[in-house]
């Protein structure tokens, strides 16, 4: 399953839930039961072979049978369950039947004492742009960010960055060495997980291989990726993709057994309080998750992003958000499937930018919090988005080693021999 470096290909694992959960979120209900196995389980740091066996929990059987009389009770069918063991519960996915009102069935489960958690399944969705106007201006983010005046001090060397998405290209060209894990909670489908667009793109933006003589530059080309495909496309050839309550928690808690530094969701959608408790969870284990700011500019309800510890994200230039960072997301340079490049624009670009800055920032200082982190990046970059400003890869980095200058005004980039080159991308 894992290629820490070298060219050997990336194995994709599939860890897929039922085909029908995907297509129809709106029939299906998720239900938690407490579940104490007992026994020795995996934490952070207990093993040195660190994540090359992310292996499944394995439910007790107490949970198993109180899961059995919930669906007998309520009239439903299990159609997939999984143990999340950092929340001490027995998850479930349960199809309500036709003629049945899902808002009933849960109100009656809201009041049942065996159950930790009911809800329904919901649905998520990338936040990239729709656009479909030719190119009209080469967006260059690394340098707008001044990221190559931040690589002399780091380039992200072995942080763990999660990438919860669709799947990627992880055979491209600039990714090769990049990506350590691959994994799909969607379906069993490899082939499409290697075709999936936006994964791609997110990847390219944070990790693209450095001094390649090919393609692009990451923010943070020495950083490692696991994909972790919780998002299935919409349809062929677009960057939309779709996910749903059950997908992105198993992803969420792969990434916990993976002991992923960041995590990067370039979602939008609506509070959940399954992956509420997850996100929580993560950021008591000092993990720093980076999201997709809302569409509304949070003025109606709150998303699933939208939590203490966060660090929400929007593109520059596009709207005032209170808390949000701001990083370029329109007309971004990066990877496509099949060894290609392109232009890709939107929140989740922006997102992805600032995971990619994280990443450079841990790799100097691996104890930063959540809260240090938003500060440091806050402090980078102009009071507001308006006008475009974006924060600034150089200072960030700067400001965590305690010494250097940056010089934004200058699209330059240093190189190992100490020398000065013009940056170009193509």
């Amino acid at each position: 399953m894992v290629s820490a470096c070298g060219n050997t290909p990336v194995r994709i694992e599939s860890r897929a839930l039922a085909d029908q959960v995907s297509r129809s979120p709106e029939h299906f209900i998720i239900a938690a039961v407490q579940d104490d196995p007992g026994g020795m389980v995996a934490h952070a740091g207990s093993t040195p072979r660190g994540y090359d066996n992310i292996a499944p929990y394995g439910p007790s059987p107490t949970a198993q049978r109180m899961m059995r009389s919930l669906e007998n009770d309520y009239g439903l069918r299990e159609v997939s369950a999984w143990p999340i063991q950092p929340l001490h519960m027995h998850c479930a996915v349960l199809e309500v039947p036709d003629g049945t009102d899902r808002d009933t069935v849960l109100l009656a489960m809201a009041h049942d004492r065996r159950i930790k958690l009911a809800q329904p399944m919901q649905g998520f969705a990338t936040r990239t742009a729709g656009y479909n106007d030719p190119y009209w201006e080469l967006q260059r983010g690394f340098l707008q960010m001044d990221v190559a005046d931040a690589h002399p001090w780091s380039r992200g060397e072995g942080v763990k960055v999660a990438i919860i998405d669709t799947g990627a290209d992880t055979q491209h060209p600039d990714l090769r060495g990049s990506i350590i894990a691959a994994l799909n909670f969607v379906d069993s489908d490899a082939a499409q997980f290697q075709r999936d667009r936006h994964g791609t793109e997110i990847a390219g933006v944070i990790a693209a291989v450095a001094n390649n003589g090919q393609g692009i530059v990451g923010i943070a080309p020495g950083a490692r990726l696991l994909v972790l495909k919780a998002c299935w496309q919409a349809e062929a050839g677009i960057d939309a993709a779709h996910c749903n309550s059950f997908t992105l928690a198993r992803a969420l808690v792969a990434a916990f057994d993976a002991h992923a530094q960041i995590v990067n969701l370039s979602l939008a959608g609506p509070a959940d309080p399954l992956l509420s408790d997850l996100i929580q969870e993560g950021i008591r284990r000092g993990v720093l998750f980076v999201g997709a700011a809302p569409a509304d500019g949070g003025d109606g309800n709150k998303g699933f992003l939208q939590l203490p510890g966060v660090i929400e994200v929007a593109s520059a230039g596009t709207r005032t958000l209170g808390p949000a960072l701001y990083a370029p997301g329109r007309e971004i340079l990066t990877l496509l499937p099949g060894g290609h490049y392109d232009f890709a624009t939107g929140d989740s670009i922006a997102t992805a930018q600032v995971s990619g800055v994280l990443a450079l920032m841990l790799a100097r200082k691996s104890s930063l919090s959540a809260s240090d982190a938003y500060r440091v990046l806050r402090d980078s970059s102009g009071k507001s988005a308006a006008d475009g400003s974006t924060i600034d890869a150089c200072a960030a980095v700067v400001s965590i080693v305690g010494q250097g200058a940056c010089n934004p005004a200058g699209p330059t980039h240093r190189v190992a021999d100490g020398q000065t080159q013009r940056l170009t991308l193509h």
